[in-house]
């Protein structure tokens, strides 16, 4: 089900900005959809980071073909999982590393996703980043596609970085600063704006 959010965040941007309204009417059948559990949707942002949509996927499918085998997608299964194991899917050294981290703070309790929906944005990123491997992209794409807050605006996110120079720079690089500017244009929906970003450039769409 799409955020309820969805039909009004369009219409917003769609009267504020003429490129985001070719985007959205380019892809009319497309939202933001959440799946998966908390831990879950962690580990396949921990997965995705630095690689292709393709990559991460097949990737992604080795690594929960192998979960299942060893107990499912879980905290205690992936813990039980060797560096050999996880290397095998395709991850690298440090994504094994990190993953093993994020199993251990969900078994240990040292990270409580019930208090995440009554917290804001930049106090669940806070609570994420202190996971090795998760870093502000990390816990904005956790945000998204997992908690579907409407208001993210992933400012180092390539996939919205390229999308923004192709759509309003004729593809001349932009700076951070550049890049950040934009945040204020698509307020309240920057979550929303970033997905028609990303369907510019993949139209299929990403689940974490």
């Amino acid at each position: 089900m799409k955020p309820e959010y969805w039909d009004e965040a369009c219409l917003h941007l769609a009267k504020r900005c003429k490129v985001m309204r070719g985007l959205i009417k380019a892809h009319p059948v497309a939202n933001l959809r959440s799946r998966g559990s908390t831990f879950s949707t962690l580990a396949r942002a921990i997965v995705g980071q630095q690689i292709s949509v393709k990559a991460a996927q097949s990737v992604w499918n080795r690594v929960i073909a192998a979960a299942d085998a060893a107990g499912g997608m879980r905290p205690p299964a992936l813990l039980n999982m060797s560096v050999a194991e996880l290397r095998a899917c395709g991850l690298s050294g440090s994504k094994v590393a990190y993953i093993h981290d994020l199993a251990r703070h969900f078994n240990d309790k040292l990270v409580n996703p019930r208090r995440w929906p009554y917290m804001s944005d930049d106090e669940v990123i806070n609570d994420l980043v202190r996971v090795k491997g998760i870093g502000r992209w990390s816990a904005e794409m956790f945000l998204i596609f997992y908690m579907m807050r409407p208001n993210v605006f992933p400012v180092d996110d390539i996939g919205v970085i390229r999308a923004i120079e192709r759509h309003f720079h004729a593809g001349a690089r932009l700076s951070k600063a550049e890049i950040s500017a934009y945040r204020t244009r698509w307020a309240p929906w920057n979550t929303v704006a970033s997905w028609y970003l990303w369907r510019s450039l993949e139209p299929v769409p990403v689940t974490y």
